[in-house]
């Protein structure tokens, strides 16, 4: 079983960053496949970003260049830096875990990740 638990939400002005992290309470972070999804309210989850096993990135077309997804396996950390944050950035954002490797084309999809964090609330006001 893969524990998650997110931290470093907030409400900000537009423009600025903030950084969420996601700590995994597994013994080999390193085997597991992790991204980011958001809830805005209202809607349906949407995945924001996933970083694949060997490190390599997958982002949604709206926070390319403004969001980055970083995992440290030493410290058992998944992270997003967001940048330029925009008011319809504003959601519930979960962090989502799965064993193994993924496919490219299945990085994204909700149906993808079995663990799931209790999410931690953005809020980007204009």
């Amino acid at each position: 079983h893969v524990q998650l638990v997110e931290s470093g939400g907030g409400s900000v002005q537009a423009g600025a960053s903030l950084k969420l992290a996601c700590n995994a309470q597994f013994d080999r972070i390193i085997s597991l496949s992790m991204a980011w999804f958001r809830q805005p309210p209202g809607k349906t989850p949407e995945a924001v970003a996933a970083i694949a096993i060997d490190g390599s990135t997958s982002y949604i077309d709206f926070v390319k260049g403004r969001f980055t997804i970083s995992k440290d396996n030493v410290k058992n950390n998944l992270y997003l830096q967001m940048n330029s944050l925009k008011p319809e950035d504003t959601a519930k954002y979960y962090c989502a875990a799965t064993k193994g490797a993924l496919a490219l084309s299945s990085r994204l999809l909700y149906s993808t990740y079995r663990y799931w964090g209790q999410g931690t609330q953005v809020t980007v006001s204009s």
